[in-house]
């Protein structure tokens, strides 16, 4: 008995000293020196005058993965420029030993099917809150970056009940910069200019090497490096409930716009998410007026229906997607500003005066990145603080949002969409699906030929059912989508208002792509893609040489390949034995080339069976220059060097200087004019933006003037090919002089308007410039000049290659006065004294995602 009692005393002496020792270990963690910001730095983050770098950012963070058990770094990769794109993840040391087992019950309350609700409970209770913050995406817009080291470091040493709340019940993702090159290039751009005349003047050429600012519209088709990184981690790898990116604006208006969203609002997102965006804009709202700050908007300005970046597209993955804005400071120098200088004016924020969703406005005075530093980290702290109040609400409600779309996409109408896998371009339908799966949607494969209204599909069709948590978000991806004309989208005096980007943002129409909506329930044999379609093309034998099918926009990378190793390629110019116009004959290469490029492109080489010695025209290398101008860029001709890039195009970018010297056919057979105004392309600045001009280091100003029209006449006199896409169009008629006109150039919106929609056309493929095309198509048209040939003496040189149909002009989007379009050409062919010039009106190579038109400046550039 005695024994047994000095054994108990001494289990209790034991666990005590455990108990002790376990508060001690606690307390020496609390205690543990991590390094503030400052220290780190040198300077408080957002004083004036300084900015942290990206590389010093990246090694702060991996400092405090060593000081801190409470972070994780996760390196992603490198940017598109090779710099690392880092993920932070901050929670409490027991949720990051406990990260895959977290990440598995988010994923069953993101896709809750065929789990019972009584399980979901369970889940709810184990699971944390998963929300995500992103900062910096456009590069000038410097706070949200400079901010996320203070904010980290906050969560890693306050000691309160709030900060422990928020690790023990969130796990939090923050992606530091979204844009890492940008960070770098704006940040020595800025200490390049410091205590010059030129101190915070913008960054004279694109700060994301392809995209500029339209890196923010890229989450629907993911083209870019640091797209792909994102979608993995909030689309697929972990869907937070969750997420704030967080920008810079205008500096005349609000100090600060904060959710919700005002209207008109996109369609097929479940209801939560509009409750959701005012039940975390409002305590992010009364955070900020807590703190005393001033000037906070929410519910105006930014409408629910905008374009598919980051922000507005994760509703549609049923995450609570919200965007900040913060006036601007002149980068890190302060502003000030004039009482009389702020000013409203915007959606539903009609005059700089206090009203409800605006009750405090800021008077003027000095505006510092300080300001926008720390309203941003009250911000981003406001969201994790009511999540962590709130988890297992907001588990629950992600849970909801998944059921009940998965629900509507069983019960409404159409219940699928099927893509069959013969298209008139079977490679780009694979890209389509390839870039669906990046967004984690659930999409299956025929492996039997399989019947569905009399229609048969073939193996190797793809099938999207509606029954699935991501309804929504396929709904306005490939389903016929028009843009709401009602109160909300009229000014009082009945005109148009501008939709935030375009009217439509439908995948397959883009692309080119046949998909079928389908109402009612398909049977047969499918397999749900694990992963990315592979695509591979074969080497046929036996023949005399090899046919490349000129449909294919791939086959013209393949063109691009064997050239670049000098194998000879022809091309169809008429039909002959079953072949097509614009198909490509090649002779000769090494059976291992071949197959290298058949491989690596997915491009059949099926055999030439019969030599054909007529109708063809050799293939010549192509030789491109196009323009490229300071002002910030033009990020119509960043995304048209990555497509040239991705489909393996030479080409030279061409400055001011360059074409200003002449001389252009020695090195070039065509010079590309990407989407540009008239006065931008010739360096006459119009008197509005020219205060802005001044700040630009002189070196750094563009324009070819009219030495360099000269040039371009002489160049196209010479044999030479000028395409003009979109607007630089009108540049080419007016210096040209052709007998071509705009013809809704002059009229009001309220006679015609059409803001980014796609549009019916009909394509004389016939021509050299369509081969390849359907007879029969989709154009996007975003306030693009429309053309009337209006030259009488030679109108045998003005060839129409792309007409808009008759009637019934608008597939999806936004049309106002179809009438002014009706059978008018839209892309035009000039012959040109021994050269040609082009005209694309239409949005022919749009940020990389119109691969339905791709061919028709493909075939301006391989002839």
């Amino acid at each position: 008995m005695r024994q047994n009692a000095k054994l108990r005393r001494n289990f209790h002496l034991i666990a005590l000293m455990l108990l002790v020792l376990g508060f001690c270990t606690q307390a020496a963690e609390a205690q543990k020196k991590v390094t503030s910001p400052e220290e780190f730095f040198g300077f408080q983050l957002g004083s004036d005058r300084k900015i942290a770098r990206w590389d010093k950012i990246v090694d702060y963070y991996k400092l405090l993965e060593k000081e801190s058990g409470k972070l994780k770094v996760i390196n992603m990769g490198p940017s598109t420029m090779g710099n690392p794109f880092i993920v932070v993840i901050i929670s409490s040391p027991e949720n990051l030993a406990n990260l895959d087992r977290l990440q598995e019950v988010n994923a069953r309350l993101s896709d809750p099917r065929g789990i019972p609700e009584s399980e979901i409970k369970k889940l709810v209770k184990e699971g944390k809150a998963v929300m995500c913050q992103s900062m910096s995406l456009h590069a000038t817009e410097i706070g949200g970056a400079q901010m996320a080291p203070e904010l980290t470091y906050d969560l890693l040493t306050r000691n309160d009940e709030e900060t422990h709340q928020i690790l023990d019940s969130v796990v939090f993702f923050l992606i530091p910069s979204f844009n890492p090159d940008g960070q770098i290039m704006v940040t020595d751009w800025y200490n390049k200019t410091l205590g010059t005349e030129y101190e915070g003047a913008g960054l004279p050429w694109l700060y994301h090497l392809y995209a500029g600012h339209d890196n923010n519209r890229d989450s629907d088709f993911i083209n870019l490096t640091e797209s792909v990184y994102a979608a993995k981690i909030m689309f697929r790898d972990w869907i937070p409930q969750a997420y704030i990116d967080h920008h810079h604006m205008g500096s005349s208006g609000a100090r600060l716009y904060i959710p919700p969203y005002c209207d008109p609002i996109r369609p097929y997102a479940d209801p939560l998410i509009w409750r959701e965006h005012s039940w975390y804009g409002a305590h992010i709202a009364y955070k900020l007026e807590e703190a005393g700050k001033s000037g906070i908007l929410n519910a105006a300005q930014y409408p629910g229906w905008g374009h598919f970046g980051w922000h507005w597209i994760t509703p549609f993955h049923n995450i609570a997607g919200m965007l900040t804005e913060s006036a601007s400071a002149r980068l890190a120098s302060p502003l000030y500003i004039h009482p009389e200088q702020l000013r409203g004016g915007a959606r539903q924020f009609p005059a700089y005066e206090a009203q409800t969703n605006f009750p405090n406005p800021w008077p003027g005075g000095w505006w510092r990145l300080r300001d926008i530093v720390e309203q941003q980290k009250i911000s981003a702290w406001a969201l994790l603080d009511l999540a962590a109040r709130n988890k297992e609400t907001v588990l629950w409600n992600a849970y909801l949002k998944a059921k009940r779309q998965t629900e509507r996409g069983d019960q409404g109408n159409p219940k699928a969409y099927v893509v069959p896998i013969n298209q008139h371009d079977s490679l780009t339908a694979v890209k389509m699906i390839n870039t669906l799966l990046l967004s984690g949607i659930e999409i299956k494969q025929a492996m039997k030929t399989f019947t569905v209204n009399n229609a048969i599909y073939p193996q190797g069709s793809f099938l999207i059912s509606l029954a699935q948590p991501k309804m929504g978000l396929i709904r306005n991806l490939i389903g016929q989508t028009f843009y709401p004309d009602n109160e909300w989208t009229r000014d009082d005096d009945g005109s148009p208002s501008r939709p935030y980007d375009l009217a439509t943002h439908t995948m397959n129409e883009f692309m080119g792509v046949r998909v079928d909506p389908i109402n009612e329930a398909i049977e047969g044999d499918f397999q749900i893609l694990a992963g990315q379609v592979p695509v591979a093309g074969k080497v046929e034998s036996g023949g005399d040489g090899y046919v490349l099918d000129g449909r294919l926009n791939d086959s013209f990378r393949a063109v691009n390949l064997l050239l670049d190793k000098g194998i000879s390629v022809r091309r169809m110019d008429k039909a002959v034995s079953g072949l097509r116009p614009g198909d490509f004959i090649v002779s000769g290469g090494k059976e291992a080339i071949l197959k290298d490029v058949a491989g690596e492109t997915g491009v059949d080489f099926k055999a030439l069976k019969n030599r054909i010695k007529e109708g063809t025209h050799q293939v010549q290398k192509p030789r491109i220059g196009m323009y490229q101008r300071y002002y910030g860029g033009n990020m119509d001709e960043g995304w048209t060097r990555l497509l040239l890039e991705k489909f393996s195009f030479p080409y030279t970018s061409l400055l001011s200087e360059e074409i200003k010297k002449g001389d252009l056919i020695k090195k070039y057979n065509v010079i590309i004019l990407p989407d540009d105004s008239a006065g931008m392309i010739m360096g006459e600045i119009p008197a509005r933006f020219r205060r802005f001009i001044s700040a630009v280091p002189p070196e750094y100003r563009s324009g070819i003037g009219k030495e360099g029209v000269e040039a371009l006449k002489t160049f196209v006199d010479q044999g030479g090919t000028l395409v003009t896409l979109g607007e630089a169009s009108e540049f080419a008629i007016e210096k040209f002089e052709l007998g071509v006109r705009n013809i809704i150039e002059n009229l009001d919106s309220k006679e015609f308007f059409c803001p980014g929609s796609t549009v019916r056309v009909n394509i004389d493929n016939t021509h050299p410039l369509a081969y390849g095309m359907p007879s029969e198509g989709l154009v996007l048209y975003r306030s693009s000049p429309a053309f009337a040939i209006t030259s009488s003496q030679d109108s045998e040189k003005y060839e129409t290659i792309v007409r808009y149909q008759k009637r019934d002009l608008l597939q999806s989007g936004w049309l106002i006065g179809e009438e002014h379009l009706s059978d008018m050409p839209a892309m035009v062919n000039v012959r040109h004294d021994n050269g040609q010039v082009v005209l694309i009106g239409f949005r022919t190579q749009h940020r990389c995602q119109t691969h339905g038109t791709f061919k028709l400046l493909f075939n301006a550039l391989i002839r």
